[in-house]
């Protein structure tokens, strides 16, 4: 018999009014039906924990929690790469993007125990927890059910089930092959199983499934995941670790209603949530941001995700782009409270990585759907941040939207121009004058020069396949002024191109791999790249080494702080290094900057389950730091690099189909 049922009805409900950031701007038929298409079926939407299962789009949540008895906790979420005392732990395995099948082992008091789910019968959800530890009284798998985001339904629980009767129509029943215990004392609110952890635990929706039956079926799904990645040979290991990188941290905004790809999970809850009460993991509500996405790390996941998801590279790259502010331009941020930064932008990646994505699956609407947007924001950085004929960094004062902290932290001062070129703490700026007349740092900057070349060139690519001659015009000549402008950055004593004070003149010491990237916008002649890379990148004083490439030199002052940008290997330097080394005939340095960046991934996946934000120079440990979050998806771009050279990603050579 069916027990006490919890309802919820929207019907009564009222939205508060929404701030224009917040407003949920209008979709083209194309982009709803895109976005329509992802967010259905199972899969790890919620972004507050790892085990929560979740059907769309009728919002039931199948979350899972652990009850143990030697201390007396309840872990009713789990993240990967917390670090309070006590903390769970846990080791992502395979994650399909579809949600087909997933794995991890998770560790906490004691308790480990391995979870897989798989769906099955294409609408089902079957859930194994093998467990591996051995309790006097047996820890329980507390499996919850829930209706997120104030879906409407009805939630039941009786005779060792759970029943969701959604408003779709849809009835979820959810079944157990342990016995439901009495267990009132758990950190739950709605109708819930409190299941031994004594042995193996299986659940099924749907339909009754003996525990046989479900290994079975994980056990397929298993198998059908890794005959996928087949296709990458010797290096179905490397693409598994990249996948899994992306596919845990991709979530449901039901906000916009949206499926989108954060950098990390952590940083939508907040980096260290405090213990409340003995719930190790329920953390400090104050703290939860929803989620946040990053400009230049959410258009490169669009890139990964083009090695096998068309609809999430997509997805990702519309998106950020449509986050656009009213000045035109991509901002450095967006969160889910409802604001952007309206003081500065990041590097202007979006048209490199929208060209190449069409490169792979040769669909107009794709290109029509950003090539406004990304032009808007192309025209921006020539009027807002050109700075005596170059460009720079900058940051404009703004009134805040909501009074959050970062809305003022930063916002019109030298430490807000450095964020805009997306590393916080580079080297090359250290005491630079930031000018609050022209709101831009005194330096010409050969990293942005040389992005955004690049952004006129494909965008102007991106305008010749749609037939926008004008704009194709337009931008081949701002290409050409800028790389006029760049090229008088070389500094023929040091063999590199360096940068500028606009105030002084003076040429800046200080080396980073941002000053390779003129590789990138093809803007130094062969003699050049020939000596950039024989004087400095084979140079083991500056940037060679077991592990490469630091993000300042070597020699640096700041190279032993070891501290984010200071010192430490990032993935998108070594990634953008090894895109420019693709435009030259330099076959030695693009084959060890591939190998290198492939092995320090594979170690921390292989030896931690993990794929870390940035790594150490030195010993090419990804986890000696706190400051590097442990599953940020752009670690996968350390393995993006061996699957190019392996012919396992379309060549940015490729000839480009006009229309």
């Amino acid at each position: 018999m069916i027990g006490p049922i919890l309802r919820r009805d929207d019907s009564t409900m009222t939205k508060l009014p929404e701030s224009a950031d917040h407003t949920v701007r209008p979709r083209s038929a194309a982009h709803e039906a895109l976005q329509k298409g992802l967010a259905r079926g199972w899969n790890t939407w919620n972004t507050r924990s790892m085990l929560s299962h979740v059907l769309l789009p009728e919002g039931f949540a199948l979350s899972l929690g652990i009850k143990e008895y030697r201390q007396g906790g309840h872990l009713k979420e789990a993240l990967m790469g917390r670090r309070t005392p006590g903390a769970e732990v846990i080791e992502p395995g395979t994650h399909t993007y579809d949600g087909s099948y997933t794995e991890l082992r998770l560790r906490w008091r004691g308790i480990d125990v391995l979870v897989q789910t798989a769906v099955v019968d294409g609408s089902d959800l079957v859930v194994l927890a093998t467990p591996s530890h051995d309790h006097r009284r047996a820890p329980l798998l507390v499996a919850e059910s829930g209706l997120l985001w104030n879906h409407p339904g009805e939630l039941a629980s009786g005779d060792g089930e759970l029943v969701c009767r959604c408003a779709t129509g849809r009835v979820v029943r959810v079944f157990a092959t342990a016995e439901d215990v009495a267990e009132p004392y758990v950190v739950a609110q709605t109708p819930y199983l409190a299941l031994p952890l004594c042995g193996l635990v299986g659940l099924s929706t749907g339909r009754r499934r003996s525990l046989e039956e479900i290994a079975g079926s994980v056990l397929e799904a298993k198998e059908g995941a890794e005959k996928a990645h087949e296709r990458f040979g010797p290096e179905a290991e490397l693409y598994r670790a990249i996948q899994a990188g992306l596919a845990w941290n991709t979530i449901y905004d039901p906000l916009k209603d949206r499926v989108v790809t954060p950098v990390t999970r952590l940083w939508n809850l907040g980096w260290d949530e405090p213990t409340v009460g003995d719930q190790s993991s329920v953390g400090d509500p104050v703290q939860y941001l929803g989620y946040v996405l990053f400009n230049w790390d959410t258009f490169l996941s669009g890139y990964m995700f083009s090695l096998e998801n068309r609809d999430l590279a997509y997805a990702n790259i519309i998106e950020i782009t449509k986050e656009r502010t009213a000045a035109g331009f991509v901002p450095m941020w967006y969160r889910s409270l409802g604001i952007r930064t309206h003081d500065r932008s990041q590097p202007p990646l979006g048209s490199l990585v929208a060209r190449e994505v069409y490169r792979r699956f040769g669909e107009r609407w794709f290109l029509e759907e950003v090539f406004d947007d990304l032009l808007g924001w192309n025209r921006w950085w020539s009027t807002r941040r050109e700075n005596k004929g170059y460009l720079s960094w900058g940051s404009e004062p703004y009134e805040p939207v909501v009074g959050f902290d970062w809305e003022s932290k930063g916002v019109g001062d030298l430490y807000g121009a450095v964020l805009e070129s997306g590393m916080d703490n580079l080297p090359l700026y250290d005491g630079v004058p930031y000018n609050r007349s022209t709101c831009m740092m005194e330096m010409a900057d050969v990293g942005l020069l040389s992005y955004y070349v690049t952004d006129c060139d494909a965008l102007a690519d991106i305008a010749r396949v749609l037939g926008r001659t004008a704009e194709a015009r337009e931008l081949h000549d701002r290409a050409t002024r800028f790389r006029s402008a760049l090229a008088t950055l070389w500094d023929e004593e040091k063999g590199i191109f360096l940068n500028r004070r606009t105030d002084t003149g003076e040429v800046s010491p200080r080396l980073s791999p941002t000053l390779f990237f003129p590789l990138l916008a093809r803007a130094a002649t062969d003699e050049q790249a020939a000596r950039m890379i024989s004087e400095h990148f084979f140079n083991p004083r500056e940037f060679w080494g077991d592990w490469i490439l630091p993000a300042c030199s070597r020699d640096d002052p700041a190279y032993g702080d070891n501290v984010y940008w200071r010192g430490r290997i990032w993935p998108p330097m070594n990634f953008l290094v090894y895109l420019g080394l693709r435009n030259y005939n330099l076959p030695e340095a693009r084959a060890e900057l591939a190998r290198k960046s492939k092995d320090m991934l594979l170690r921390a996946w292989r030896e931690r389950r993990q794929v870390p934000e940035n790594f150490n120079a030195d010993t090419g440990e990804g986890w000696d730091v706190t400051s590097s979050d442990p599953f940020y998806h752009w670690g996968g771009l350390l393995g993006i690099m061996t699957l190019m050279e392996k012919s396992h990603v379309p060549s940015f050579e490729s000839p480009l189909a006009e229309g």
